[in-house]
């Protein structure tokens, strides 16, 4: 919102989605109802536990950014793989269960039981729900509006099971937070713990026992409108390193070509040469040939 305002102002238009400001629209209710999967899903900072070395002991290992594209081609044969069971995946889910799949690999070569992946997912849409008032308002929302949901399973388990299975895991997972009455907990647990600052423990401590990783979408993020007066970007992406040892992972629509996604990935090096040996017909490097 922020960057299409900016564009817009830039070539002297009006900004055509006027943002809220309207903080009233998260106020917590007045019988606060929290459930007790918050507890498991956020922490106060003071309940951090002392800082601990990062799971990955070797010396040459350590987060860095790299950007692929995924073919729709691939994204499909993804999706229907992870709907052989019958049950209907999107391709979201569908990617996430791959990538799980293929941390999960080298977690077991570094004798690790489990591994945590997260999903964040927007509130606007559930707090707008049978409100139409209110959904426009959010809609306009200037802020985020977000919850990260994340599942922990056994690593032989993800490597083992069918991709339709492990797509059930994320799908369980992100069931429980893609409700309106979740993120109205979110907000009654935000005001319980006030005024001590809060974060997602899968940021905090979700690699303590094995690698931990967040997949977000930038698939409504409007790169080909992104023009500030010298003509619409050819490639737009993300720089994300938030400080913690949890990977993160973010998909957006290519610019070149339709239904192809562009993957930003802040993950450990190891981890991204395992991808690129074992899925690399997936996982394609992004060329300047490719975006021309």
């Amino acid at each position: 919102m922020f960057l299409m305002s900016w564009a817009e102002i830039a070539r002297s238009k009006s900004i055509s989605l006027v943002p809220s400001f309207r903080r009233s629209l998260l106020n917590p209710r007045r019988l606060g109802c929290i459930d007790p999967s918050m507890d498991l899903m956020y922490m106060p900072i003071s309940s951090l536990p002392p800082p601990k070395d990062q799971y990955h002991q070797t010396p040459n290992d350590h987060l860095i950014s790299r950007i692929y594209y995924i073919t729709s081609e691939h994204l499909n044969d993804l999706q229907l793989l992870a709907c052989s069971n019958g049950c209907s995946r999107t391709k979201l889910e569908s990617f996430s269960a791959f990538l799980w799949k293929m941390v999960a690999l080298l977690a077991a070569k570094d004798n690790f039981e489990v591994t945590k992946m997260g999903i964040v997912v927007d509130g606007r849409v559930r707090l707008g729900e049978d409100d139409k008032v209110k959904a426009s308002l959010m809609s306009s929302y200037f802020g985020n509006v977000l919850s990260i949901p994340f599942g922990s399973q056994r690593v032989n388990e993800l490597i083992e099971k069918p991709l339709s299975w492990v797509a059930n895991q994320v799908h369980d997972f992100l069931d429980q937070a893609v409700t309106k009455e979740h993120f109205l907990g979110l907000i009654d647990w935000v005001e319980a713990h006030r005024p001590e600052p809060a974060l997602a423990k899968i940021y905090s401590n979700g690699s303590y026992d094995g690698p931990a990783f967040v997949v977000s979408s930038g698939q409504r993020f409007p790169v080909s409108k992104m023009d500030f007066g010298w003509g619409c970007p050819v490639f737009g992406s993300y720089h994300f390193p938030w400080g913690g040892d949890a990977g993160y992972v973010m998909p957006m629509p290519s610019p070149a070509r339709e239904g192809d996604w562009v993957v930003y990935m802040h993950l450990f090096k190891r981890q991204l040469e395992l991808i690129e040996t074992e899925a690399g017909n997936v996982f394609r490097p992004l060329t300047f040939d490719y975006l021309v």
